[in-house]
């Protein structure tokens, strides 16, 4: 059991997700409070806030309170500024933001530790988000099977090529090799960090093993064991741990409008947990 003196913290489930209480993101967070929301955010991996009508100037400066902002390789963005990716589906997409299992933009060399989503206009009914505890899914792999994947590494590529429309991309389509298994730099506890997304292949393996082996991680992600499920509201926040966690937004509202800003902060290198 924690304690907070500042905050009031509510759990989804037992494994993943909360809500805070007892804090208003439109004024910057004091020292005793910051750090009681990064101890809150470290346990329960993912974070909501409700209730939070800030300016795309005050979620920004919400996300700089965790690091260095982090520019996505492709996507739209708000107020000609880069670092506010913009988050939208209606009748006339093809498509939905991250309507498949992933963390964000693990493509990139330094992938980003944090993203920070605000929803400002939300369907009648539907438009979800799932997230799942990837600590947890390497916990449930048989310890044969966290052998085998933890010395082993993953290419994760991303093709943005008319992905999102006419947009032009802020930088070419980017690729990079990580291990399966990483080291979370703050709670030093591994993590399953493959994903459908972007993984594309296991190093060292041949193409049906690797194939045979990936399959099996997109499907084991997918346990509800794992997960939290979050109804959104307007003006609802979530602040993940791009780390040890992945997400998947359901479109189940087509043809309404869901609309939202997301900030995401820089991270590091992936280190093994080997």
């Amino acid at each position: 059991m924690t304690d907070y003196r500042f905050i009031k913290v509510t759990p989804l489930t037992p494994t993943i997700g909360a809500t805070i209480s007892g804090v208003d993101l439109s004024q910057p967070l004091g020292d005793e409070v910051f750090s009681e929301v990064r101890q809150a955010w470290f346990k329960h991996l993912v974070l909501f806030f409700r209730d939070q009508a800030i300016s795309n100037q005050q979620h920004i400066a919400f996300g700089e309170s965790f690091g260095a902002l982090h520019i996505h390789p492709a996507a739209p963005y708000l107020d000609n500024n880069p670092a506010l990716m913009k988050i939208h589906a209606d009748e006339t997409s093809s498509r939905n933001n991250g309507e498949d299992w992933h963390t964000d933009v693990s493509a990139d060399e330094q992938p980003p530790m944090a993203s920070i989503l605000r929803i400002t206009r939300t369907p009648l009914q539907g438009g979800d988000t799932l997230w799942s505890n990837m600590y947890a899914a390497f916990d449930a792999l048989s310890p044969t099977m966290q052998a085998l994947l933890m010395p082993l590494e993953a290419e994760h590529a991303a093709d943005y090529s008319g992905f999102y429309g006419e947009h032009p991309p802020q930088r070419q389509s980017p690729s990079a090799i990580h291990p399966v298994i990483r080291l979370h730099p703050e709670t030093k506890l591994p993590a399953l960090y493959v994903n459908k997304g972007f993984t594309k292949r296991i190093c060292g393996l041949t193409n049906i093993e690797s194939k045979e082996v990936l399959s099996m991680l997109f499907d084991h992600i997918k346990n509800p064991n794992f997960q939290c499920r979050f109804q959104w509201q307007r003006d609802s926040m979530a602040l993940w741990d791009n780390r040890c966690t992945q997400h998947m937004a359901v479109w189940d509202y087509f043809p309404e409008t869901r609309s939202g800003v997301r900030v995401t902060i820089k991270g590091e290198r992936p280190i093994a947990a080997r």
